[in-house]
């Protein structure tokens, strides 16, 4: 079970660090916990400290054992013990409540800029002769400065999502994760960090434009007919339903012999010269606002199975379409730099999504 929080409070000790002191610890956990595609929780990366309770706990246990030993009262300094002894157990099990916990990243969805991005990880109990007990209890999970989630985690494996809220475009590196409990009495709080090396690219935020595309001039089509898809020979399209009266030609023998039935292997060429979606440096428009502008002229054209190619300053996509096509496209807007004189990915990009540089 996960359920969904405000932004932690900043712990007693976070508030009464100085900041040169925080930024040391930063360093000492970067190399105690290094970045890892799965961590498991053991004593080299879990911490103890009293809570607020807990110190007002210890105080109580000080106050009554001072108060009997004055007094010569056996039963007061009983009592004294018996609620240390509480304290001591607590720490323990806190302990044992973090120990074992396995974390592993999942492919998050595609983000846009100031929306909530959901970053999904996978948790696991381990059970061997150090950890029997894989029932974990009122875990906490957030990044720094974000809503924390509470799981309720009984062992087997268990999905939850860490909310970041309001990323920006480009490349989210949202840190370490921290987890954390004051199972079982509230009297501690245990915690630790997970460095799973998330990154994850935040698309500009799509909003509504006109679709400007621009191509060479054509007597036979207007730019919005450019780039249109109709009936060809050359480029493999899909599959249709097969209508009787077809071409056998056409008929995709291999789905048939699979038993799936008949279908007509579709072909279709684009229509007139390419088309391109372009960034205007010149534009009375801000950065963010024309990247957003793109970003949603390429979803609709994507809608519509359009062929056109994307022109950022010194850097292009070829024309192309479908889905691969279309996140390329988004990509390479999320990383745009405009103090850049290529495209921050460029090299990245070419290789692995289809673009090119043109400078």
């Amino acid at each position: 079970m996960v359920k969904h929080n405000n932004a932690p409070k900043p712990s007693w000790l976070t508030r009464l660090t100085p900041p040169s002191w925080r930024r040391r610890w930063e360093r000492w956990i970067s190399r105690r916990l290094p970045a890892q595609k799965q961590v498991t929780l053991s004593h080299k990366g879990i911490f103890i400290l009293p809570s607020g309770f807990g110190l007002a706990w210890l105080g109580l246990v000080v106050v009554l054992y001072l108060f009997g030993t004055n007094y010569q009262n056996n039963l007061i300094i009983g009592l004294s013990l018996v609620l240390a002894s509480v304290f001591h157990t607590c720490i323990i099990y806190s302990y044992k409540n973090l120990a074992g916990l396995t974390f592993s990243a999942l492919t998050p969805p595609e983000g846009v800029a100031g929306d909530t991005m959901p970053m999904p990880i996978k948790l696991s109990g381990q059970t061997d002769k150090h950890h029997t007990n894989t029932t974990h209890q009122q875990i906490c999970l957030n990044f720094a400065h974000q809503r924390h989630i509470r799981v309720h985690h009984s062992g087997e494996l268990t999905d939850a999502t860490i909310p970041f809220d309001n990323p920006a475009r480009g490349l989210l590196r949202p840190g370490r994760i921290t987890v954390s409990s004051y199972f079982p009495l509230g009297l501690c709080r245990a915690w630790s960090y997970v460095d799973l090396d998330l990154q994850h690219i935040i698309y500009a935020k799509p909003q509504p434009s006109e679709i400007q595309l621009t191509s060479v001039a054509s007597q036979d089509a207007t730019n919005e007919q450019h780039g249109k898809l109709r009936p060809g020979v050359d480029d493999f399209k899909g599959l249709t339903p097969y209508i009787d009266g077809e071409s056998l030609k056409q008929v995709a023998w291999k789905q048939w012999a699979q038993g799936k039935g008949m279908f007509t292997k579709v072909f279709a060429e684009p229509e007139g010269a390419p088309v391109w979606l372009s960034y205007q440096r010149h534009s009375a428009e801000s950065v963010e606002s024309q990247l957003s502008h793109l970003a949603w002229q390429v979803d609709s054209l994507s809608r519509k199975q359009q062929m056109f190619g994307l022109s950022l300053l010194h850097y292009a996509i070829e024309p192309n379409n479908g889905d691969a096509h279309r996140k390329a496209c988004q990509i390479a807007l999320a990383t745009f730099a405009l103090s850049s004189n290529t495209h921050p990915d460029s090299h990245s990009c070419s290789a692995n999504l289809g673009g090119k540089n043109e400078g």
